[in-house]
């Protein structure tokens, strides 16, 4: 199968100018205008494409189908991924770097030269020598996460339709908004969606083929001291700034992201703010064995409980919230469609990856809902900051990933 370099980098390229960021002090779906233009401006390439049933949800999904060009009955395959990007990092104005025939080296993200792709720094690089890489200019992320993930999906039905002799059953297509914030299957009506099973595109690596993720959880602690003038305080003043930091020591400081692997799982304080009369931290807490992560909320709910009692009641109050849970429990029973996929890469001549997604995806709590959703690879790297960049041989794989499970799966009798 033969996927041009150049259409699919255009395609890339002519996404990331959407800006759609998510916003997660935003309660509305979609959190982001940027996110219904995007949709807007997919609806109607779906539509130059051929495909039908195209609609965008109040709510701001976009789905669609390509229909059935077999004369049996096969199970219906989807392939999902997100409009939004990451509010952890600028996406306004993105100005991709297209770095060719890549000699292995150290680079410049933009003419600043204040920050670098170094492989001694980010390892994968090794590996890429010779290779077409998209990267930022240092000033946003670049928006692989998960634009990618459209470009593969839309190029793959674009292949099938201009090539009607590869067979393949009913195929669905569904862009969700604000995957970033957690909400990516809030209004995702799955029953509608009238998938058998389904495929995130949202994964890194070349060869990513993931089923198990980490069950998550947000907690957010508010602090309350007593503000009183410091010439006078002793015995009365409570420094909530102090009581946060005394909060954060009675973690475990080996078990962050950035001192954890593989299984391994977390405490990430990702906000901390306050002064002496008031003080917030938000944590996310994520551990792919259920028990242990369970152990984990408790273990935040009693250091609230050690410094109420050590500074009085209501000094420490906790809002906890599940997110998601690790979707292995519901794709194990329907194993064939990771091995389904398994195959299909090794028919693209890419080695697979299965391996623990350190983190979740829509795919996650889709399966829970009923929809199961293995995720699949796009070719990005160092998401959500401005080391991320795209691999566009990577690209291309996806994109006959995609498009051999289509036909693989034409070949299933229901």
């Amino acid at each position: 199968m033969n996927f041009p370099k150049t259409n699919l980098l255009n395609r890339f390229l002519h996404y990331v100018r959407f800006e759609t960021t998510s916003n997660p002090n935003c309660s509305q779906s979609p959190s982001s205008e940027g996110q219904i233009k995007f949709a807007e401006f997919l609806s109607q390439e779906l539509q130059s494409i051929g495909l039908q049933d195209i609609q965008i949800s109040e709510k701001g999904y976009l789905t669609a189908i390509l229909p059935s060009n077999l004369s049996h009955s096969t199970p219906v395959i989807g392939f999902i991924s997100h409009l939004d990007t990451s509010p952890d990092f600028s996406a306004k104005d993105v100005n991709p770097q297209i770095i060719t025939d890549y000699n292995g080296e150290k680079f410049p993200l933009g003419a600043d030269g204040t920050l670098f792709l170094d492989p001694d720094v980010f390892p994968e690089l090794k590996a890429l020598k010779g290779k077409t890489l998209v990267t930022t200019d240092g000033s946003s992320l670049l928006g692989a996460d998960d634009k990618a993930g459209i470009t593969a999906i839309v190029s793959a039905l674009e292949y099938l339709v201009q090539h009607p002799e590869i067979p393949h059953g009913a195929i669905r297509v569904g862009f969700t908004p604000d995957e970033e914030i957690g909400r990516g299957a809030d209004y995702f009506d799955v029953d509608s969606f009238g998938a058998d099973w389904a495929y995130t595109i949202d994964g890194g690596a070349i060869g990513e083929l993931e089923f198990e993720n980490f069950n998550a959880a947000g907690a957010k602690i508010h602090i309350n001291g007593k503000s009183v003038h410091p010439g006078y305080a002793f015995g009365k003043m409570l420094n909530a700034s102090l009581i946060a930091s005394e909060f954060i020591q009675k973690l475990p400081s080996n078990e962050t992201p950035s001192t954890t692997v593989d299984y391994e799982g977390f405490f990430h304080l990702t906000n901390i703010s306050g002064d002496v009369s008031k003080a917030n931290l938000e944590f996310i807490i994520r551990d792919h064995n259920s028990d242990i992560f369970e152990n984990r909320k408790i273990r935040i709910l009693e250091i609230a409980d050690e410094l109420n009692k050590k500074y009085g009641r209501d000094t420490v109050n906790v809002e906890m919230k599940d997110q998601y849970f690790n979707m292995k429990e519901k794709i194990e029973p329907v194993m064939h469609i990771v091995d389904l996929a398994k195959q299909a890469m090794e028919k693209a001549e890419v080695k697979p990856l299965i391996r623990p997604i350190r983190g979740g995806t829509d795919g996650a709590r889709l399966s829970y809902m009923g929809l199961p959703c293995p995720n699949i690879f796009t070719g990005g790297y160092n998401f959500h900051g401005p080391y991320e960049f795209l691999v566009l041989e990577y690209l291309q794989k996806s994109v006959e990933t995609i498009v051999n499970i289509c036909l693989m799966a034409s070949e299933i009798n229901e």
